[in-house]
């Protein structure tokens, strides 16, 4: 049997910039991508502290050492700058595996 567990998270990391007229996705510092193992166009589950919204895209990479956290898109409606979010990524794997996983965290 295969088991779904949280594989990275970006707790509480802050929105910088909103771009509605964009494709759509997050863009990130890839500092903070490789800081918990997240890929170029990985698939995520995005909540927003403040508000309570969540919805799934894909994790872009921004600037390095920018510390960008871009709503792109339609995702763009779903916060604001300043806004806390948790960026989740996770990931499948045999319940053998799963049993000593730890996910990567960041927090900020």
């Amino acid at each position: 049997m295969n088991l779904t567990l949280l594989k990275a998270k970006l707790h509480r990391i802050r929105v910088t910039q909103c771009e509605l007229d964009y494709e759509g996705s997050l863009s990130l510092d890839p500092d903070d991508m490789e800081a918990v193992g997240l890929y170029p166009y990985e698939k995520i589950l995005v909540a927003n502290v403040e508000n309570g919204e969540r919805f799934e895209t894909y994790a872009i990479c921004g600037k390095r050492g920018s510390h960008v956290c871009c709503l792109n898109g339609a995702a763009a409606h779903k916060g604001k700058i300043g806004d806390r979010l948790i960026v989740m990524a996770f990931a499948s794997m045999p319940e053998t595996e799963a049993s000593g996983f730890t996910p990567k965290v960041k927090h900020f």
